[in-house]
């Protein structure tokens, strides 16, 4: 009796060394990722507020953090200054998840001329900011420095799943309710809205 629990107990610690090793492993198949993650300020500190004015006349004000992440808001800035989003839309929306725009294709497959570095934990920095309701991040493809112009707004503090995979940089302080409004538009199969969700201008406050 006492052998036969004796290789139970080996048979389980060979398993939970086999889970623990797939899991490690799987963890550390990202792109471009550093071995040690970079630390940064804990507490979010504004310094800069964009007005995103929609075709409605509607105003949703997002205040942004560059002692969060001080490339991708540095990103974000330059082309909001150049005049990139004037005229794109929010392009994709899913209903209590997130609001997505800043496509120049409209179809989820276009950016800028420029991708940048994925300011989050998965990659190799430490972004504190959590994707809770009215956070702003940055959409990428599976390569972790694929951002380019393409963001997002969070629409519920359950969106916190997606910390520590996307950079967020900036949380709406003003016009959720439109945010909201937005949410409510009917789309198609694909989360494309049926009517286009137009942003007329998006500047960034003197």
């Amino acid at each position: 009796m006492t052998k036969k629990i004796l290789k139970l107990c080996m048979a389980c610690a060979l398993l939970m060394c086999c889970a623990t090793t797939l899991l490690l492993s799987g963890c550390g198949s990202s792109t471009d990722s550093s071995s040690s993650t970079q630390q940064v300020p804990t507490t979010p500190v504004a310094n800069g507020v964009c007005d995103i004015q929609m075709a409605d006349g509607a105003i949703i004000k997002i205040e942004l953090y560059p002692n969060i992440a001080p490339i991708t808001v540095a990103n974000f800035e330059k082309l909001v200054n150049q005049g990139f989003y004037n005229g794109l839309t929010f392009h994709r929306i899913v209903p209590g998840f997130v609001i997505q725009g800043g496509d120049p294709k409209g179809n989820g497959t276009g950016g800028s001329d420029q991708s940048i570095k994925g300011e989050f934990s998965a990659n190799g920095w430490d972004n504190p900011l959590s994707q809770t309701r009215g956070v702003v991040a940055m959409a990428r493809s599976s390569d972790y420095n694929s951002a380019s112009s393409q963001f997002y707004i969070c629409l519920s503090d359950s969106d916190s799943q997606l910390d520590g995979q996307y950079a967020a940089f900036g949380k709406v302080i003003s016009g959720m309710d439109e945010v909201d409004k937005i949410a409510k538009v009917k789309c198609d199969s694909n989360s494309k809205p049926l009517k286009p969700v137009v942003m007329k201008t998006v500047t960034m406050e003197k």
